[in-house]
């Protein structure tokens, strides 16, 4: 059933998205504050946020920043960690794929985990939705989670300068990944995921530039992979056991 007016579809995604703020806010203003720690400036940590907008890229492209990777290794596993926003993409395609040119541009930048999630459970539970009620209902889940995304950036920004250097703050963003991962490992391939890439990324670690993160990444990649395909072949009728 379509909501009544393009404002109650704008709304309903709003709503959907609003929980999401108890989460997003502190995790930008702690990148906010380690960002002017590792000696970004406050427009600098605001137009990383605001161009990138994506936390777990900017802390990763952060982390090697200060280990003084090169731009090359730093961008590459920023895309990295990024990938699956490719996936997010694919799966928003056959909803939202008609929408003119610029209008997939710029869902395209507005595509994080919130709007993703928020946006595919609803046209699921929704499927006589048109387009325009889609993109409306896209849009508003973006409204509670973007801005406040820069803006505590912005916020943590300013009060990481004036956190005194000694207070060595930085120490925040390993801490921050275990925290992302954490709830992340939910299944075998997940696990046996992160199990490779640590082992690969400790054995490589001798190689120059922080290569043995590709490394690690990459196998773990692989090797999640190929666990997910197992785990499939066994439940199908007439699989292994």
């Amino acid at each position: 059933m379509l909501p009544a007016t393009d404002k109650s579809a704008f709304w309903l995604g709003v709503r959907s998205a609003a929980p999401f703020i108890l989460v997003v806010v502190p995790f930008a203003m702690l990148f906010g504050v380690v960002a002017t720690e590792a000696g970004f400036t406050v427009l600098e940590t605001f137009v990383f946020s605001a161009t990138v907008v994506a936390g777990a890229a900017q802390f990763t492209a952060l982390q090697l920043m200060q280990e003084q990777a090169p731009t090359f290794i730093v961008l590459v596993s920023a895309l990295a960690v990024n990938l699956r926003l490719a996936m997010y993409s694919a799966a928003l395609t056959p909803h939202l794929g008609a929408a003119p040119f610029w209008t997939r541009a710029f869902v395209a930048y507005l595509t994080v985990d919130q709007s993703y999630a928020c946006s595919v459970a609803a046209y699921e539970r929704h499927p006589d939705w048109d387009l325009r009620t889609k993109l409306i209902f896209f849009f508003g889940s973006c409204a509670p989670v973007l801005p406040l995304w820069m803006l505590a950036s912005l916020a943590g920004a300013m009060i990481g300068q004036a956190i005194p250097p000694e207070f060595a703050l930085d120490f925040a963003v390993p801490i921050t990944f275990l925290a992302i991962i954490a709830p992340m490992l939910r299944t075998l391939a997940h696990v046996a995921a992160a199990f490779v890439a640590v082992i690969l990324a400790l054995s490589f670690a001798w190689l120059p530039f922080n290569l043995g993160l590709l490394v690690g990444g990459l196998g773990g990649m692989m090797t999640g992979a190929q666990v997910e395909v197992m785990l499939e072949r066994r439940l199908k009728p007439g699989g292994r056991p």
